[in-house]
């Protein structure tokens, strides 16, 4: 029996010492294969950081405003008898526009202006009476202010009538037209809108830190996604006296010639306003730049000398500092060297130090291989 035992126990010896031999055995050829293996390479995607001349600008958003314009209304109440335009007309200034009704008015005035010689002969007869001393000076006086009030009468009346006819304050265009004829017309009522659309208005804001860098005459351009090809210009007019204590900025005003018509009151656009060239600022591409709670950086390919004597590169991540921003490109004020090689594609799998390689961008080729329906 005991022979039987030590027979058992030996041979759970040399399982156990082959099952853990072999364990030894597989790390140790881990190691060596993990030891002997070739630093993986991230495929990443690189640009050049180039010095360029770079011309800043301060950019802003404003919207339009007409340099003239009205909703046309009347200042009296009454009866739409003539409608002079229509919708869309181009119009003088002075031009007539919509007449209402004015028979009582004009009646009126013709009684009184029939009036008129009769009474003005009288208050000559008093006059020449008055010199021979015929009649006294109460009786001329009361014959003067009749004639002095008829003429004021007829005035007024002129001014009823006048006031009747509604006529275009300013050259313009005429908008959709919201009276018909023969309808009433309440004093306030809105006939049409009027606008001059020769030169607009542009308003936009820019911060107080700006402020030393425009002046009145400072020329802007400015770009509507009505027109998102086309860029205006224009020239800074008016800049308000006072900044928004709460957000600290200021209201700017400026001039657009609009000899096209293209622009129209209440749009919005996009404000640009140049500054003088700056050179040998340092230009990559926005992709490149990684965003985190620490700050901005920048992935920078440099050699490196592998141990076996082989150039490798390496990614380098540097906290950068970013100027101005403009479409896809960025300034970098601090950070980055002229002439080196940044990634721009393949930054989420890097690290610092991370071997890399350098793959150009297989879009397209990747598009192509893509199943058809």
């Amino acid at each position: 029996m005991k022979k039987w035992m030590a027979i058992m126990l030996a041979i759970a010896v040399i399982l156990f010492g082959s099952v853990f031999g072999f364990y030894l055995f597989k790390q140790k050829m881990i190691a060596e294969f993990m030891a002997n293996r070739p630093v993986p390479e991230m495929p990443v995607e690189v640009a050049t950081a180039n010095a360029e001349d770079w011309q800043p600008a301060i950019e802003s958003i404003g919207f339009i405003e007409p340099y003239q314009g009205v909703n046309l209304s009347s200042s009296v109440a009454g009866l739409v008898s003539k409608i002079h335009f229509s919708s869309g007309d181009t119009v003088k200034a002075g031009e007539l526009l919509v007449s209402l009704e004015a028979d009582v008015e004009k009646a009126n005035l013709a009684s009184a202006k029939a009036k008129l010689p009769a009474v003005k002969r009288q208050m000559e007869r008093n006059k020449t009476l008055l010199d021979r001393g015929s009649v006294s000076q109460t009786q001329f006086d009361d014959s003067e202010a009749n004639y002095l009030a008829l003429v004021s009468d007829i005035e007024a009346l002129k001014a009823t009538i006048e006031r009747r006819d509604i006529r275009a304050p300013f050259n313009g265009v005429m908008g959709i037209r919201q009276i018909n004829l023969g309808q009433y017309l309440q004093a306030g009522d809105d006939i049409a809108r009027l606008e001059n659309l020769d030169h607009m208005l542009l308003r936009f804001i820019v911060p107080q830190k700006d402020i030393s860098l425009i002046n009145v005459g400072t020329e802007i351009e400015l770009n509507s996604d009505a027109y998102p090809a086309q860029w205006f210009k224009g020239t800074i007019t008016t800049i308000e006296p006072t900044v928004d204590p709460q957000s600290g900025v200021i209201q700017v005003q400026a001039t657009i010639p609009n000899a096209e018509g293209l622009l129209r009151s209440g749009m919005y656009a996009s404000v640009r306003i140049w500054q003088a060239v700056q050179p040998n600022q340092i230009v990559v591409p926005q992709q490149a730049i990684s965003f985190s709670l620490y700050g901005e950086s920048i992935y920078v390919l440099e050699s490196d000398t592998a141990e076996d004597g082989s150039e490798t590169l390496v990614a380098k991540q540097r906290s950068i500092t970013v100027g101005e921003r403009r479409g896809d490109v960025a300034v970098i004020d601090k950070g980055v060297n002229a002439g080196e090689q940044v990634v721009v594609s393949g930054q989420v799998r890097l690290r610092n130090g991370a071997v890399v390689r350098i793959v150009e961008d297989d879009f397209v080729q990747r598009d192509q291989n893509l199943p058809k329906d």
